[in-house]
């Protein structure tokens, strides 16, 4: 039975705190980096209040893949990754199962020479990091996935690691409570409040809490919230649809994927399975406002993407879905909770033939459970990790499906960098300013 998916709103809150009147710090969103943030922040003294407008970890940081990866990420992102890599030895130290962190590595499967060429291009990103990737040929692929079928080599890096994302996330925003961190569910944020020209608090469906500093970390929410406050960043989301096998024979125990579908090894003895690089895109009216700085990932990743014309009711980008509102009106995330689209059951039924062809002697997988999560993404594919135009207000946004792995880094940066402490890493690369200075948009590598 599989024990591990996507947490709804039909979960009891296990945080169900009152908001205090006041706060050192406020964090808007209860995914990965708003919980680490607040635990960071906690543990360095702060009074911090973390408002979710459902459930921890409901979107998105429950529905991913379970990768913690340092494999192919952009070079920008790396340093952080490997340090991230570091802090979920340490949560896994302190938390166990609830992580089930397995350094189990990560493998691209190449079905072709150039893919492995293309896969060779990212080496020197790993060897600049001390990172043990190395590329396999077919020989070498056979001693890992014996009886594979279709492809030529692989990229592997075999210090990556998988752990388990419906009960890490949770577990680890219990330890943020334990520090001291008010955890309150079932409360969105409406709007922040500003005085002197920087932030002084936030307003909540449960009333305002005044603090000096606030974190949006809204997930596929945050442009929506971001614009109401007069703060524009292009940001989409896409959905993505993810599958829990039935018990399995373990024939790979690490992360792997190619460009039809990508696996994993489950703790519960499933697989998670997913369509490799396929999305489905609703179009909606900010589609049509970030067009031209979207475009160049348009021009890369349109032939994986299917279009449809409209979001869900509700939905951030949903043509109905109100782009402003006033501090004492209900907000769009009052409306929807927790965001859960429908799987792409088409993609699942593809996907297990994919897998049947690729493992003929397992053939194809009994699926237990499938569930949908909206990614949300940046024209560029990397995050925005800055302080916004508004002092005191900063924003950890536009993840673009590589969020959970890299969450504790994330989480440390923006405390120090909340503090006005050294963060240790370059993050020109995430400034909040490079949609809007002119700066040419550079895509992260495509492997």
């Amino acid at each position: 039975m599989k024990t591990g998916g996507p947490i709804t709103l039909a979960a009891p809150a296990r945080f169900p705190a009152t908001p205090p009147a006041q706060a050192d710090v406020v964090i808007i969103g209860g995914g990965i980096a708003g919980v680490m943030t607040a635990l960071y922040l906690a543990e360095a003294g702060q009074r911090v209040t973390l408002c979710e407008k459902g459930r921890i970890a409901g979107e998105q940081s429950s529905r991913n893949w379970g990768w913690v990866r340092q494999q192919g990420r952009d070079p920008g992102e790396l340093p952080i990754m490997v340090e991230a890599l570091r802090l979920w030895q340490g949560l896994d130290q302190r938390l166990g199962e609830a992580v089930s962190l397995r350094r189990t590595g990560t493998t691209y499967l190449a079905a072709s020479e150039v893919d492995l060429a293309s896969y060779e291009s990212w080496l020197p990103h790993a060897r600049a990091h001390g990172l043990d990737t190395h590329l396999l040929g077919r020989a070498e692929l056979d001693q890992i996935l014996p009886n594979a079928a279709g492809w030529v080599g692989a990229l592997t890096t075999p210090s990556d690691a998988r752990a388990e994302p419906w009960s890490a996330v949770p577990a680890i925003a219990g330890l943020a409570a334990d520090a001291g961190v008010t955890i309150c569910e079932d409360c969105a944020v409406r709007g922040v409040e500003t005085s002197g020209g920087r932030i002084s608090g936030v307003v909540t469906e449960k009333g305002r809490i005044a603090a000096p500093l606030v974190l949006l970390a809204g997930g596929a929410w945050s442009s929506l919230f971001a614009g109401n406050a007069g703060l524009w960043f292009p940001q989409l989301s896409v959905r993505a649809t993810v599958a829990a096998t039935e018990e399995m024979p373990d024939f790979h125990a690490g992360n792997a994927a190619d460009a039809g579908f990508a696996f994993r090894r489950r703790a519960d003895g499933g697989y998670t399975l997913a369509p490799g690089i396929g999305h489905d895109f609703w179009i909606g009216p900010a589609a049509f406002r970030n067009l031209r700085a979207f475009l160049p990932q348009i021009r890369r990743d349109l032939s994986h993407t299917r279009l449809s014309p409209a979001a869900p009711k509700g939905f951030p980008d949903a043509w109905g879905t109100a782009r402003r509102w006033g501090p004492d009106d209900v907000s769009p995330f009052e409306r929807m909770r927790v965001l859960d689209p429908a799987p792409n059951m088409a993609r699942i039924e593809r996907l297990r033939s994919d897998f049947a062809s690729a493992f003929p002697k397992l053939g194809k997988p009994g699926i237990a459970r499938a569930w949908a999560g909206m990614i949300d993404v940046t024209p560029d594919q990397v995050p925005i990790l800055d302080q916004s135009r508004i002092p005191g207000f900063f924003i950890a946004t536009g993840l673009s499906g590589h969020g959970f792995g890299i969450g504790p880094g994330i989480g440390r940066v923006m405390a120090d960098l909340m503090l006005g402490k050294p963060v240790g890493h370059d993050l020109t690369r995430f400034r909040f300013a490079r949609f809007s200075d002119g700066s040419k948009i550079e895509l992260g590598p495509s492997i």
